[in-house]
């Protein structure tokens, strides 16, 4: 906190103002890790100097990637975990104490879209499993995990939302609703863990190329439409969700908390004029 008010008052030197970012001796835990935006985010904050807890569903998936976190000397687990399931939850948390003695940063980034088509002809199994897993997942994890922020005296939650929480996407109708509740759990836990110094943001990227967006960048057709909606004229890489990952991960936002960030090449804010 010291440093944040003595960059504000210009009276810090680069070194310092890189402090702000130093994740040295804190815990990161990162959900949907074993690729995508959720390994970008996970393979960031190590470089930080966070000890990353990486958490997905399969085993084999996440003991490839750690050992590149082992290889570059970077402090990492890897702990299968469905965050649909509490027991499994509960269980991930505890053995990423065990290890590491707390968590200061949680990372909620697993998700599940079984259903791609109009909205009226998803099923009731698939309107569950996409909010059991991208609603009550986080918020089941947040609730594991608060505790033992609060005895370190706080900690950051990031919750990876999508664009599509905020505007409906073609075809991602229960995903977009899935992700609009994110958006407000966001803001209700930001409320509720503030006094006890652990700032809550959410991170809402547009697309980007990764395998659980394949449907429709594989799609020549559906890729031409994506692409004309986005003033950049491309879809994100998932390092470049990263950066902001770090900044809501870091002492820099220690005073930012219910918000959400957009990291989307321009999309939402796109006028259809052409450059």
């Amino acid at each position: 906190m010291a440093s944040v008010r003595a960059f504000a008052k210009g009276a810090l030197n680069k070194g310092q103002f890189m402090d702000l970012f130093n994740l040295r001796g804190k815990v990161a835990l990162v959900t949907g890790a074993s690729r995508g935006i959720g390994l970008a985010i996970a393979e960031t904050l190590a470089v930080a100097g966070a000890n990353v807890v990486l958490a997905s569903r399969k085993q084999p998936d996440l003991d490839r990637v750690v050992e590149q976190f082992w290889q570059r000397g970077q402090g990492a687990i890897a702990i299968a975990a469905h965050t649909g399931d509490n027991t499994a939850v509960q269980n991930l948390v505890n053995r990423a104490v065990e290890t590491y003695g707390g968590i200061d940063i949680l990372v909620n980034n697993a998700a599940t879209n079984p259903h791609f088509g109009p909205i009226l002809s998803a099923t009731e199994s698939q309107w569950d499993k996409i909010l059991d897993v991208n609603v009550k997942g986080y918020f089941r994890m947040a609730q594991a995990c608060a505790p033992h922020m609060q005895a370190r005296g706080g900690g950051k939650i990031i919750n990876v939302a999508s664009i599509a929480g905020l505007k409906p996407q073609p075809l991602m109708g229960v995903y977009a609703v899935s992700k609009a509740a994110v958006l407000m759990l966001t803001q209700v836990l930001a409320a509720e863990l503030a006094p006890v110094n652990i700032q809550v943001n959410a991170i809402a990227p547009g697309f980007v190329q990764t395998q659980f967006s394949a449907a429709l960048w594989q799609n020549p057709q559906l890729k031409t439409a994506v692409l004309k909606a986005i003033p950049q004229g491309r879809m994100a890489e998932a390092a470049e969700i990263s950066g902001i990952a770090l900044y809501l991960a870091s002492a820099a936002s220690s005073f930012t908390t219910g918000a959400t960030f957009v990291v989307d090449g321009g999309q939402m804010i796109d006028s259809g004029i052409a450059a």
